[in-house]
């Protein structure tokens, strides 16, 4: 097999989180590949961030958002630099990862190129169009343009298979946000208790975490959904709450307006990667709206209230270790009571967790090279 160059287009934290173990192993055959990392920079500083802790760094910035731009100039930015990325650089097959306005965009500019495009993280679906926002459309277009579909669990096989995605095409592998958490150092754990020792918040028995940032969660949504963490925090006021704030001013402004007066409320910057895994190790209680939290905190056995109506990830509620609760005041208070209001030792999840073994990144490497050498 020649030599070949892969480019790797990633604009947000999640994003890098779950192609890094991929880069990584390609890196430990370099007469094989060459991995070039282009950042749309979707997520400029967490994306960033996020790729420093795994060591790695940037080829390409594309430094593509602006503020409070719509859909349609986002997506029209992005296709426009990302034409002149495969300009500078011979491409031999494209890896997007995910759902975000970045997978799209690199799948559509590869394949207008008619370069094989591998999509990680294929085959989820809510079959709502509407939720995730614009997020499963995303990932659905996707699968029509990519060559090869690795699927993290045997019901995303299946849902591509129903789409008429040639069989040869999928391969179950997990995913690779497991191969992520087992990167994590006990120094980096480490590194992490003395972030939040310095900042004089208790990690302890009793600690909620808590992330909302989804688009189809802003406006109405986000108020009742403040209500009900605003009840929890008066109720459970011998807990600790820490809510990494996304930079979005239509989440920021509203949840600082109503959090930051209370003293068991902790709202930080949005967190480097491991302080994060730090907190999602150590809660008791899990309150979000994120598709990675999902699938990371079965690994810690942390109970997991999902604040959508929808999700793609639909393995996790099968297994009993999350709980789709929506934007539902009520559904919100009952369940986070529920288990707040028992010993954390006894609310911790036993169930294995059903997206992955920390083998992901290995195991498409190796498909990706029988690929190159049919």
């Amino acid at each position: 097999m020649n030599k070949k160059n892969i480019l790797f287009v990633f604009g947000t934290r999640p994003e890098v989180i779950k192609l890094a173990p991929i880069i990584l192993e390609m890196k430990k055959y370099p007469d094989k590949y060459k991995p070039i990392i282009c950042n749309t920079e979707q997520q400029k500083e967490l994306s960033n961030q996020t790729l420093a802790y795994f060591g790695l760094q940037a080829d390409v910035n594309l430094d593509c958002m602006r503020e409070n731009q719509s859909l349609v100039e986002i997506q029209s930015r992005i296709l426009t630099s990302l034409d002149k990325v495969y300009d500078n650089y011979k491409v031999d097959a494209t890896i997007v990862q995910g759902d975000t306005m970045t997978v799209l965009c690199g799948a559509l500019t590869s394949f207008y190129r008619k370069i094989p495009i591998f999509h990680v993280e294929a085959g989820l679906r809510s079959y709502d169009i509407f939720e995730p926002f614009p997020e499963e459309i995303m990932r659905q277009m996707t699968s029509r343009v990519a060559q090869l579909h690795f699927a993290p669990t045997e019901k995303n096989k299946n849902a591509l298979l129903k789409e008429d995605i040639t069989e040869n095409k999928i391969y179950v592998t997990g995913n690779t946000v497991i191969d992520a958490l087992f990167c994590l150092s006990e120094d980096t754990m480490e590194c992490a208790k003395q972030f939040y020792e310095e900042k004089n918040i208790t990690i302890d028995e009793k600690l909620v975490l808590i992330t909302v940032h989804r688009r189809e969660n802003h406006g109405e949504r986000i108020d009742r959904i403040l209500d009900a963490i605003e009840y929890l925090v008066t109720k459970f006021n011998d807990h600790q709450f820490v809510l990494p704030v996304h930079p979005n001013p239509n989440v920021k402004c509203k949840v600082y307006s109503r959090l930051e007066k209370y003293e068991n409320v902790h709202l930080l910057k949005p967190l480097d990667y491991p302080y994060l895994v730090y907190l999602m190790k150590n809660a008791k209680l899990i309150l979000t709206d994120s598709g990675g939290i999902q699938e990371e905190a079965p690994s810690f056995g942390c109970p997991t209230l999902v604040m959508r109506y929808e999700t793609e990830r639909q393995e996790g509620v099968n297994a009993g270790v999350s709980v789709l609760v929506g934007a539902d005041y009520d559904k919100i208070v009952h369940y986070s009571s529920e288990i707040l209001s028992r010993d954390k030792k006894l609310s911790r999840l036993k169930a294995q967790n059903p997206y992955g073994n920390g083998n992901s990144a290995k195991n498409i490497v190796q498909i990706i090279e029988k690929y190159f050498c049919k």
